[in-house]
């Protein structure tokens, strides 16, 4: 249940990071609204998976997958450019989080 929890924590985060970028600096009403939604979604999920997952593997997790998921969206959808290093740096924060989970945790 902890990971379910931490799926939708990350799914509200990237919502809000990406209604963020269309608000314009929170000129625009709905975008930043979706913003702050997003983001108490994100931080009211997350801390329900702190009670039962250690916080150094969940929020590697949540910050990890949130950095690189934004950085893909960015790419595909905005019209980032999808160089070398942003690729590779999306692949090395997946290791980085993979690694920190093979590490073992205990609660």
């Amino acid at each position: 249940m902890p990971y379910i929890l931490l799926a939708a924590a990350i799914a509200a985060e990237v919502a809000g990071t990406t209604a963020m970028k269309y608000s314009e600096g929170f000129t625009k009403l709905w975008p930043s609204l979706i913003t702050l939604v997003g983001y108490v979604i994100a931080f009211t999920l997350l801390a329900q998976t702190l009670k039962s997952m250690s916080v150094g593997t969940a929020y590697a997790i949540w910050a990890g997958v949130g950095t690189a998921a934004i950085a893909a969206i960015g790419m595909v959808f905005m019209g980032e450019a999808a160089t070398a290093a942003k690729i590779g740096g999306i692949a090395l924060v997946i290791a980085g989080v993979v690694l920190l989970n093979l590490g073992g945790t205990t609660h």
